[in-house]
């Protein structure tokens, strides 16, 4: 075929596309080259040159993951030359490492570690030629923990923040030895314009950044005989945990989830979900009450298109990058802020439980999570809202320092009084997820009939597309939405804060004619989250999607506005959507927003 050549690797013919690289035919074949820089949510930068390999006819190794394969290239890829140089890469990388790996929180999954173990890494000589030097750890950040002295140079952090996230609040400075990673005039990571989203996080192969975790203070509260430990679990936890506990990428694992922890000590376990389906009641009638006063009103203080407000990583990007625009932001909190506040209240009424005596802790796929929790306006219930973020991976540690054999637990239900959720509150963890959930609810209350997708499947914003495009016709609407009749809702959905700035510059340019924007501050929204399991990429993040919609199409209920404890909780305290105890514990005003 004109699109294939034939080259060789270690011996043996393969015909491959053509324009892939060496690393690429290898992995083909079933060959494993190791990697550090290399990365496939990444441009190819062939800083750490640990993938060289041996091609023919060259004085000089190539690096796999930057050389294109040409006809008739023959390649080794585990010749003598091509180990040595990599043992001495490996060594050299570990001179300036500090490789005390028993008290690094990466230990056990840092891509150096193992491949100073594969390589049997056992001599000392460049360590002693080049003793640690006196590095700087950064820990003022409520969400990521910046360790200079485990810091390789790979730069994965610095494209993660450029590429992926198009924030760029890390870079590189100086030169040869004295090279490292920093910040703007090196500041702390929290006074710079960083999203804490935790992509850098994800990306780095080493500790030299993780997330700050709270997993003593978890235990601490657990075992306080005087608190009352109640734990939210957002929706694309259920479908990264079992990740990080041996099972394969995309196992849906609710049930023993919320075994596990009812097992850790928690005194109620409860779901994100129901707040997601509160959320979207509170801002699906928000997005109508907008439309009525632009359409009917003709106000003009009003702004459309309306954006979300779920992901604290993109509340921080448009506060920093266009803090002129935050008024098209719905006013709505996050399922966890909204958790949290009702937890000392609702919660703490109907249980006749002390508020001050609550600790609530939600378990995220976000780092930012973190950050948003530690927001001073999050105070709405009288006490701070949320006392502790855990993360996917930190929900593991707790597990396996519990003992427990997850794949032996039984699956559990959540406890009810914001226990009970439904398929649109599951899918929140997806891109696109909070769009289809809002549109599943919005249309039906204006027209009094389901979306008209097959089984409630709203393909449109399905995908990993970059930006994803939807139009829904308002037709023969119930007569309260009359002036709805022949309206073409125009909605838009984007997903990693890069992709944010490209919609962000329509709306700003005034080219955007939308009504409603998803947007998401992680590659693939939540389940693609800086607090997920480690290794995520482009297929481990299809398969926790293809996960989250086969959860939501397993439930029987799939429309926040039929959950059940959503309606008893308007009844019971909140009065009506957007109602005056609503707007005062489920919503923030931009004055009140803190820009940092």
């Amino acid at each position: 075929m004109a699109n294939k050549i034939n080259i060789s690797i270690n011996g043996f013919p393969v015909d491959i596309e053509k324009g892939k690289t060496i690393l690429e035919a290898a992995e083909k074949q079933g060959i494993t080259i190791p990697t550090l820089c290399y990365h496939k949510d990444l441009c190819v930068a062939g800083n750490c040159r640990v993938c060289v390999v041996e091609v023919a006819g060259q004085n000089r190794l190539s690096a796999a993951c930057a050389t294109p394969c040409e006809e008739g290239m023959e390649i080794l890829t585990n010749s003598l030359k091509v180990r040595n140089s990599r043992k001495h890469i490996i060594e050299l990388l570990l001179a300036e490492h500090n490789a005390d790996c028993t008290k690094c929180y990466r230990n056990g999954n840092c891509e150096l570690q193992k491949l100073s173990s594969d390589y049997k890494i056992m001599t000392q000589d460049f360590i002693e030629l080049a003793p640690l030097k006196s590095y700087s750890i950064d820990t003022f950040s409520p969400s990521i923990i910046k360790d200079d002295s485990k810091c390789i140079r790979c730069q994965r952090c610095v494209r993660t923040c450029a590429e992926l996230q198009g924030v760029n609040a890390l870079t590189v400075s100086h030169k040869g030895d004295q090279m490292k990673i920093t910040t703007f005039f090196e500041k702390h990571m929290r006074d710079v314009v960083c999203t804490n989203c935790g992509q850098c996080v994800n990306h780095c192969p080493t500790g030299a950044l993780v997330e700050k975790n709270y997993i003593e203070e978890v235990w601490e509260a657990i075992a306080n005989p005087n608190k009352h430990v109640v734990v939210q679990t957002a929706p694309a936890v259920r479908v990264g945990l079992g990740e990080e506990l041996g099972l394969e990428p995309g196992t849906r694992v609710t049930g023993q989830m919320v075994a596990a922890l009812k097992r850790l000590g928690f005194d109620s376990v409860l779901d994100t979900d129901f707040t997601a389906d509160l959320t979207i009641i509170e801002e699906g009638t928000e997005l109508l009450t907008r439309l009525k006063k632009v359409i009917v009103d003709g106000d003009k203080d009003v702004k459309l298109p309306m954006a979300t407000s779920c992901s604290p990583g993109w509340i921080k990007y448009i506060e920093h990058l266009y803090p002129e625009h935050l008024g098209h932001l719905s006013t709505c909190k996050s399922p966890q802020q909204m958790f949290g506040a009702l937890a000392k209240t609702y919660y703490a009424k109907a249980r006749n439980i002390e508020p001050n005596k609550i600790v609530s802790v939600s378990i995220m796929p976000c780092t930012a999570k973190k950050f948003e929790a530690f927001r001073p306006e999050m105070h709405d219930s009288g006490y701070r809202d949320v006392d502790y973020v855990l993360t996917t991976r930190e929900l593991a540690i707790l597990i396996k320092q519990a003992g427990l054999d997850f794949n032996k637990l039984e699956p559990v239900k959540y406890d009810r009084l914001m226990g009970e959720s439904t398929g649109a509150g599951v899918i929140f963890g997806v891109t696109g997820g909070v769009m289809e959930a809002a549109l599943r609810t919005v249309y039906e209350i204006v027209t009094g009939r389901e979306v008209p997708f097959e089984n409630l499947n709203i393909k449109p914003v399905r995908g990993m597309e970059a930006i994803k495009e939807a139009t829904i016709k308002i037709e023969k609407p119930l007569k309260e939405w009359a002036f709805l009749d022949g309206v073409e809702v125009k909605c838009a959905v984007a997903h990693g804060l890069i992709n944010a700035k490209t919609v962000m510059d329509a709306v700003k340019s005034g080219k955007a004619d939308y009504h409603f924007i998803e947007f998401m501050g992680c590659p693939g929204g939540c389940l693609g989250g800086g607090g997920q399991p480690i290794p995520t990429n482009p297929e481990i993040r299809q398969k926790r999607a293809e996960a989250i919609y086969a959860e939501d199409g397993s439930l029987t209920l799939r429309k926040s506005h039929e959950n059940p404890e959503v309606t008893k909780l308007y009844k019971d305290f909140l009065g009506k959507p957007l109602g005056e105890k609503s707007h005062h514990l489920l919503h923030t005003k931009y004055t009140k927003r803190q820009r940092y």
